[in-house]
């Protein structure tokens, strides 16, 4: 039995050791990197692509050359903006019917909400659930903001990130001895990119 894993293990060990060899004999040196290539590299900032992003949004994508991403920055932004002018809206409405009804109900009413909703409890409320609206509606401006500025950042660091076709993987024997006299045998495999 032993005889039989060895040879086998022998045979095994050779198999990859011929196609090891002959991989690496097929591949070109891919190591070599020209003082070109990073030299140009420096010229590519992440901290111009944050900078330019946090003064003008959408302008750090326009430096990665990430046209395609610069509408849907705007996007957000009046998506945003949509729901802070409507919730601001709402909110003064309330605001204005919960003075008009608390002062007496003198005059002609500011808007419907004054009929519409007729004690101050339900005024209260309303003014409470569209404030929240519109607090809310800030904070996702803000993060909005924020994440624009983090894309541009990290998509800067990624500006010369390789995406090539050349993977390769490299694979040996293994034996793995998980306990004295217990003996697995396997293949270990490594991956280069």
């Amino acid at each position: 039995m032993r005889k039989t894993t060895a040879i086998y293990l022998c045979g095994m060990i050779a198999l990859l050791l011929f196609l090891n060899g002959n991989a690496k004999a097929q591949s070109p040196d891919t190591t070599q990197v020209t003082t070109d290539t990073l030299a140009s590299r420096h010229l590519h900032s992440p901290k111009k692509a944050t900078l330019y992003s946090a003064i003008l949004p959408g302008l750090g994508q326009a430096y990665n050359k990430k046209y395609w991403k610069i509408p849907i920055v705007y996007a957000g932004f009046a998506g945003c903006t949509y729901l802070i002018v409507s919730n601001n809206t709402e909110y003064r409405k309330f605001i204005a019917a919960y003075n008009y009804i608390h002062e007496g109900a003198v005059g002609e009413p500011p808007n419907d909400y004054a009929v519409r909703y007729g004690t101050t409890e339900q005024l209260l409320n309303g003014q409470y659930l569209y404030r929240r609206a519109l607090e809310q509606s800030v904070i996702f401006t803000v993060l909005w903001y924020g994440l624009t500025i983090i894309d541009a950042t990290v998509d800067a660091h990624f500006f010369y990130f390789d995406i090539s076709e050349d993977l390769s993987v490299d694979w040996k024997p293994k034996i793995i001895q998980p306990a004295p006299g217990i003996h697995y045998t396997g293949v270990a495999l490594t991956f280069k990119f």
